[in-house]
This record gives structure tokens, C-alpha cells and sequence, in this order.
């Protein structure tokens, strides 16, 4: 157990989340600032002041396209990764953020983000014991929760008709998303349930990959698994001594199966893997010069797999397919694939153009001994 990799940041960071790909990671600090760095060069790209107090949350959007921050100042904001990098577009609105949900009244426990990218929703918690559902799509509130307890943790349901909120009081509610307001018990409006075992305080909550079973890490050190259908606890794990404060669901891997993969050779295969290398502290990046940052179109990828990781190895035959596609050998091919489908073009117009001569001929044919016919009559 030793650390392969130390990264020193400029300063303490609370909060890091990472696109799905892997090739970028952005941390919050205490100071407001948020940090971009990639991951393969360990650079740092950007670092820009997000808010006035300790960012406690980020999120990436489903798309990848917006970063959504919460910090102990109660705000949270939307920011968009291509204003990032565009000053012209900075200039234009005067700030970088695209939103600014100042609605909160104490600091921002957690953020998720619905399906839809750019016009999804998030829900926010606050240690103002709401939670607070937000429209990316319109920039507006759609609708405000009181909780009867501070709430840390939020889960949104895969078919986000509920969301579930992880209350200091040990207590898991449930809230709808599309309700009109109605109740039939005394938590309050859009509470519909909640999953209770007299547990300490919820710290995270996380829905496993099939969408209905909800892991919950707990300030006793516990984690719970229960089934959203039935209510009910299904396992329940021994952490730590320590609360379980955060929670990731990932498809296990290869490497654990050590019966059926064919590349686990031990400690051996272990020495092969190439990790990146530290995080800058400081930008080495000149202000003066271009930054080139390529943000890649959504894959629509769809076979299952056990697990599909973004690796140094992966990223550098990525980037040398984008080098060879802009290379002048590259250019070369598609030039003569453009002669190609142009002498392709030349022969269907012949051909179309003999069936025509071979069709005026006939027709010419055809009224000429019309006529001959009728003058011999």
C-alpha cells in the first residue's frame, strides 16, 4: 500500500470530479478557485475564481459539456467548459458562469444532475434543510423542498420521477419530482416516504447500475443497500470506524476476476500499468499563447462490457488517430476518394446518357412509321 503518484495542488481541494472519459479532472478549493487539469500530461489548463467561500460539490453534465459547482456561499453555478476557453464569449457576458442559483441561504451540501445535458435538471441540498430543483434549460427554479432534517446526501431515481435525500437524522426521503403538492403525511410537501433503520446521520447515497437498488453510506461507519420496490435493507457492509463519506458505483472490473482474465499475471502485470503523472500545481501555460482543447463529440457506444477505463495507453493511440486524420497522408486518401466518387459520377452520367439518346431514337422510330402508316392508308 504506497502511493504511486503524489500531486501537490496550490492549495487544499474538497471536491474533484472527472468527465467520463478520464482525460480531465477539476477540483474545488477552499479559496473559490477551481482547478482543470489534464490528466495524461498532468497539466494545468485552467484555474478561474468560481465562488467566494469553499467549493463543496462538482458535477459534470451528462453530456460533458457544463460543470455545475456549489460552495459554502449557498450559491451554485453552471458553468459552461466552452466559455472556459473562450474569451471573446467571456467579454461578451461579462462573466464566465452561464448561471447563478443564489436561492440557497446556507452552505451547498451536494448537487446531481438529470439525464439530458443542456437541458436536464439538477437537484441542490443545503444545510438550509432544503433541497432545491433548478431548470439548466430555462436558468429557473422549478421547485423548493423543506426537509425536516439538514440533508447531506441526494440521489436522483434513474426515471427521476422521485429523488431520495439523506438527512442528518439518520432518516433517507423520498421526494417526488412531478407531484402537485399533495401529501398524506407530516414531513411535508412532495415527501412521500422514507427508508429508515435508526441509523446515525446519511453521508452519501448512490444508486447502483440497475437503477434500483440505493447503496447509503452512514456517519457509523456502515454501508446499507435497499431495495427502492420493497423498502427493505438487502446488505449491509462494515467500512470503517469513520462515517462513509462518498459512494461510487462502477462495474467491477477484469482484474478481479483473476480466474477468467487472461492478463492478470500478479504482481508482474502490475509494474506494466503506465500512470499519469502528478498534477501541476501551478499553470505552466504561457497567458500570451494559444491553448489548443479538444472537447470530442458524444460516442454513441452502447456494447455491455464488464468495464471500458480511459488509460494513458488508450489516450495515446487516440490522439495519434487524430494526428493522422489531420496528417497530409490523410489528406492524400481523401483527395483520392474525392477522384473516386467523381469518376463514379462521370459514368452514371454517361450511362444516363446513352439510355436517353437509346429512348429519343426509339420515340423518333415510333412516329416516324406512325406517320408512314397513316399516308399509306
Amino acid at each position: 500500500p504506497q502511493v504511486e503518484v503524489k500531486s501537490f495542488p496550490a492549495e487544499a481541494i474538497n471536491p474533484l470530479a472527472c468527465n467520463s472519459e478520464g482525460t480531465y479532472i477539476v477540483g474545488g478549493g477552499v479559496s473559490g478557485d477551481i482547478y482543470l487539469w489534464e490528466v495524461a500530461t498532468g497539466r494545468l489548463l485552467k484555474k478561474w475564481h468560481g465562488h467566494y467561500r469553499a467549493v463543496t460539490c462538482l458535477v459534470f453534465s451528462m453530456d460533458q459539456s457544463l460543470l455545475i459547482s456549489g460552495a459554502e456561499d449557498g450559491s451554485v453555478r453552471v458553468w459552461s467548459l466552452l466559455m472556459i476557453f473562450d474569451e471573446e464569449r467571456q467579454q461578451r457576458s461579462g462573466h464566465l458562469y452561464e448561471y447563478s442559483f443564489t436561492e440557497h441561504a446556507l452552505p451547498v451540501t451536494d448537487i446531481v444532475t438529470g439525464y439530458g445535458g443542456s437541458n436536464a435538471i439538477i437537484v441542490s441540498a443545503s444545510q438550509d434543510r432544503t433541497c432545491k430543483v433548478w431548470s439548466l434549460a430555462r436558468g429557473t427554479l422549478l421547485r423548493n423542498i423543506v426537509f425536516p432534517s439538514v440533508i447531506d446526501a441526494v440521489a436522483l431515481d434513474p426515471g427521476e420521477h422521485v429523488f431520495y435525500a439523506g438527512g442528518r437524522d439518520g432518516k433517507i426521503y423520498i421526494a417526488e419530482l412531478n407531484s402537485l403538492g399533495k401529501t398524506n403525511n407530516n414531513y411535508g410537501l412532495h415527501i412521500i416516504g422514507t427508508l429508515s433503520d435508526q441509523s446515525k446521520a446519511i453521508c452519501s447515497l448512490a444508486f447502483a447500475l440497475d437503477g434500483l437498488q440505493l447503496v447509503a453510506g452512514s456517519e457509523d461507519g456502515f454501508v446499507r443497500v435497499w431495495d427502492t420496490k420493497t423498502h427493505n435493507i438487502i446488505r449491509v457492509f462494515k467500512h470503517a470506524k469513520g462515517p462513509v463519506n462518498n459512494i461510487l458505483v462502477i462495474r467491477q472490473p477484469p482484474a478481479l476476476y483473476p480466474r477468467t482474465s487472461t492478463n492478470n499475471q500478479g504482481p508482474m502485470a502490475r509494474k506494466q500499468v503506465s500512470l499519469p503523472p502528478p498534477l501541476e500545481k501551478f499553470t505552466s501555460i504561457d497567458e500570451h499563447s494559444d491553448l489548443s482543447i479538444y472537447i470530442p463529440p458524444q460516442s454513441e457506444y452502447h456494447r455491455p462490457c464488464d468495464a471500458i477505463y480511459a488509460t494513458v495507453d488508450s489516450m495515446n493511440k487516440q490522439i495519434s488517430e487524430l494526428q493522422q486524420r489531420g496528417s497530409c497522408g490523410a489528406s492524400e486518401m481523401e483527395i483520392e476518394r474525392l477522384k473516386a466518387d467523381n469518376e463514379r459520377a462521370m459514368q452514371m452520367v454517361q450511362q444516363w446518357k446513352k439510355m436517353y439518346e437509346n429512348l429519343h431514337q426509339f420515340c423518333v422510330g415510333e412516329l416516324l412509321s406512325g406517320e408512314g402508316e397513316a399516308a399509306t392508308l
